[in-house]
């Protein structure tokens, strides 16, 4: 069964115009989530709507309020929505090109993929695909989705494109009142070598695949083995050194740390007791340093 298009309509550049359809690039129907239940009956619970005063109510008897001032409210009904909907016009219409670098990361939003809607868009959708990508630029356009306005930008990526929604400027707090009374000092220079080799020490490829959700992978078995009447099994929390100072953490870190795996492949015993003797002699190392 082929996915289902969230937006279909055209992406335009200037007089240059095909046929696209927008597909989410996320999921989260994978994610464990659970329900309310009574906790005798194990019936699942229906949240009803309740006023303080009146007690229970019908949801048809609700009306959207805006609060401009503590407990204040301005009443917002179905008319004053749509006076204010911005009607779809089905174009994705591109009004510039910036470099990928000057779009922050912060304001990046709902990522969708785009592709075109048919064979005979596939000509046009293929010289806009690669003219941006050697040009190395993002498009950034306008579409409403949900009968909202929303800004994105546009770029190539593999044999067809990304599109990302971008959070309004209103919406992204600044970082004065959460960096400012960081001290910018300089660190010290051997601890700053130290830290840097540790860096590089570490240094791997990024491959998502590597980085489960633990918690969630955890949660699963738990479940599972719940299904299967056992009692859960706890993790066991990691173990932690005791660290006496900056410098002796970084050294220690050093004589201690392994490389990242390249693979998940098994390595044989025989290559493991090096790898072994090398941490226990850092750790000596480590040691000597705090006498």
């Amino acid at each position: 069964m082929a996915p289902r298009a969230s937006w279909k309509g055209y992406l335009k550049l200037s007089l240059v115009s095909c046929p696209v359809r927008l597909y989410p690039a996320t999921s989260t129907k994978e994610r464990i989530s659970f329900n309310q239940l009574h906790k005798k009956t194990h019936n699942r619970i229906n949240m009803k709507p309740v006023d303080p005063e009146l007690g229970l109510v019908d949801r048809a008897d609700l009306v959207k309020g805006y609060e401009y001032e503590d407990k204040q409210y301005v009443i917002i009904d179905d008319a004053d929505l749509e006076s204010v909907r911005i009607e779809s016009n089905h174009t994705m219409n591109i009004e510039a090109f910036v470099d990928e670098k000057d779009v922050d990361v912060i304001y990046q939003d709902t990522p969708y993929y785009l592709a075109p809607d048919g064979a005979m868009a596939e000509e046009t959708f293929v010289v806009l695909r690669e003219a941006m990508r050697k040009s190395g630029k993002l498009a950034v356009a306008r579409l409403v989705l949900s009968s909202r306005e929303r800004v994105v930008t546009i770029g190539a990526r593999e044999k067809g494109m990304f599109v990302c929604t971008l959070r309004n400027p209103h919406e992204v707090r600044g970082t004065a009142e959460y960096f400012d009374n960081i001290p910018q000092g300089k660190p010290d220079r051997e601890m700053l070598q130290l830290a840097e080799a540790l860096i590089q020490q570490k240094l791997t490829k990024f491959d998502p695949k590597n980085y489960e959700d633990r918690y969630e992978a955890a949660l699963m078995n738990m479940i599972k083995e719940k299904l299967k009447g056992h009692k859960p099994i706890v993790a066991a929390a990691p173990e932690r050194g005791n660290v006496v100072n900056l410098m002796d953490a970084l050294k220690a870190s050093l004589g201690q740390s392994k490389p990242p795996a390249k693979s998940k492949t098994k390595t044989s015993a025989a290559e493991e007791k090096p790898a072994k003797v090398a941490a226990s002699g850092g750790a000596r190392a480590g040691a000597k340093s705090k006498k």
